[in-house]
């Protein structure tokens, strides 16, 4: 088979299959790199394919109750990230591998290193995170004392920065905010580290709080950030700041939590309510 068959298969995926435009893409992707890579025949431009359409969604987003209610049904440290997620506009992604030197208590702001894009970007510092914060970077310098004693103490570094800084890896600074309860081996060095949490634990326990607090919604961890855009939206901030905060290289991607609002803004009554009961 050769170029015309895949065209063919990956069509029938999108006008049969009705998959998504993501799992059209993995099969190509998967395909290209077998014919590619394995048998030694590239494929070509592959223009004749039928793409699946990606569906434009609107953001599922809590109310500022059901913010509440999702946050009443955690505690410890699973609420201080959840908080953080809400309260900073944080994917799960960054706030997992938050490190000491990133959060400004002084200036109340956290700066996200390496985000989506591999991207800097800064963002707020909620003051209602900021004790429970310093608590849990007191009981992470506790555990990078004891991994020290015990001969261990250094932590992964990002784009090969251990080469450039070589004591870096076992400075304080570089310390993730939130450590995993053990340590484990790091197979990109084939050495003992101690790593950052589990995004999979915040996401289990986030959804039981959901289900607990009776939400019918699709949520989960990143429901939080779409709801910190949109109520900065609805108190008035401006939708470009909203985008730095959130670190969208286009405005356009930000403006999808416009449509969110379009409805209750524009103050549009439904005529069933204007019905005369009788």
């Amino acid at each position: 088979m050769g170029a015309s068959e895949v065209e063919l298969f990956l069509s029938h995926l999108a006008e049969k299959g009705h998959v998504a435009a993501s799992t059209q893409n993995r099969a190509l992707n998967a395909l290209v790199f077998l014919y590619r890579r394995v048998l030694n025949n590239d494929l070509g431009d592959m223009q004749n394919i039928t793409r699946a359409k990606r569906p434009k969604r609107l953001p599922v987003v809590f109310t500022r109750a059901e913010v509440q209610a999702v946050l009443a049904h955690l505690d410890g440290l699973y609420r201080l990230m959840a908080s953080l997620l809400y309260g900073a506009g944080l994917r799960l992604s960054d706030c997992m591998r938050l490190r000491m030197k990133d959060v400004d208590f002084g200036q109340k702001q956290i700066i996200v290193r390496a985000g989506k894009g591999n991207v800097d970007r800064m963002t707020l510092l909620p003051d209602c995170t900021i004790e429970g914060l310093k608590r849990q970077i007191g009981r992470a310098r506790i555990l990078h004392h004891q991994d020290v004693l015990e001969g261990y103490g250094e932590v992964y570094l990002l784009n090969a920065l251990d080469r450039k800084y070589p004591n870096a890896a076992k400075e304080m600074a570089w310390r993730y905010v939130f450590p995993a309860a053990h340590r484990s081996r790091d197979p990109r060095a084939e050495m003992i580290r101690r790593h950052h949490l589990s995004p999979q634990a915040l996401q289990r326990v986030v959804k039981r709080a959901i289900k607990e607090a009776r939400l019918p919604k699709h949520a989960g961890c990143h429901t939080f950030r779409h709801s910190f855009a949109t109520h900065l939206l609805e108190d008035g901030h401006d939708i470009r700041t909203i985008q730095e905060l959130l670190g969208h290289k286009s405005v356009k991607t930000t403006q999808i939590y416009t449509h969110v609002l379009n409805i209750s803004k524009h103050g549009v009554i439904s005529p069933a309510d204007r019905l005369e009961t009788r």
